[in-house]
């Protein structure tokens, strides 16, 4: 079986964070192991408290897992300090990880910060430049890219920018503001941009969208899909996660990660 790691926050509720990246990753066939980098005390309304874990105990989990059970894909969400994210690309340089999927978490669903100012620095020099990929959303991509992003062009624009800066591929997401759900693949591996057409869902429940989409691609790399197909391949998950239109708790709601088996 094809193993892939998880990197990133806990998420109380189970619809964000490590919860949704297990079970994404269980779903699509890999199996699935963690190392935690904060508890959050979160729900579909918010998040009300974050302990982060020590750079040491996050560093143990990763050897724990590299020196035993060795991931074929590994995934990093929310990280929220300086010291963690170096502790993150110390280890996975170490030991060589491959296909490594960066989801730049900044902001929860919700609106919550969960980043620190100074720690978007550390992940800017030291993180993207390790990715194969990074799947920003368009407040993400505005903050990396330093430009504003109102259409399609400026989508391009801003994927092309985090290639040349950050040296790995990048998809950029457009949920947010520009369309529907079309996202746009740049990477230096690739003759073109490639854009992904995701079709229009009405479900306002879309809390943990970004964990379970960089999941699922992290899941296909590790069965040895090449980066294309495993987000084509991720999308199609994720359309049918949103599609089954799971309702619960009084906020953005979690999607149906169990939605082929219910």
């Amino acid at each position: 079986m094809n193993t892939a790691l998880t990197i990133a926050g806990s998420d109380s509720s189970g619809g964000a964070g490590i919860q949704a990246d297990i079970k994404t990753m269980t779903m699509n066939a890999v199996y699935a192991m963690s190392a935690i980098t904060a508890l959050t005390a979160q729900n579909t309304t918010g998040v009300t408290g974050i302990l982060e874990v020590s750079p040491d105990f996050l560093s143990k989990q990763i050897d724990a897992i590299f020196l035993d059970i060795f991931p074929d894909a590994v995934k990093v969400g929310m990280v929220s300090s300086s010291q963690l994210i170096e502790t993150i690309a110390e280890k996975l340089k170490y030991y060589k990880a491959s296909n490594i999927v960066v989801d730049p978490v900044m902001v929860a669903t919700s609106g919550s910060r969960l980043i620190e100012d100074e720690a978007i620095g550390t992940l800017k020099k030291e993180l993207l430049p390790l990715a194969t990929v990074i799947t920003p959303n368009i407040p993400e991509a505005e903050i990396l890219a330093d430009i504003t992003i109102t259409d399609k062009k400026d989508m391009e624009d801003a994927a092309k920018i985090l290639v040349e800066k950050y040296g790995c591929a990048a998809l950029v997401k457009g949920g947010h503001r520009v369309n529907d759900a079309n996202d746009i693949l740049y990477s230096k591996d690739l003759s073109e941009p490639v854009w992904f057409n995701g079709r229009r869902i009405d479900n306002p429940n879309t809390h943990g969208t970004g964990c379970t989409l960089s999941s699922a691609i992290a899941s296909n790399l590790a069965k040895g899909y090449d980066l294309v197909q495993a987000i084509e391949n991720a999308k199609a998950y994720l359309s049918g996660a949103l599609e089954a239109m799971l309702d619960l708790g009084k906020g953005s709601g979690p999607l149906a990660h169990n939605y082929a088996i219910l």
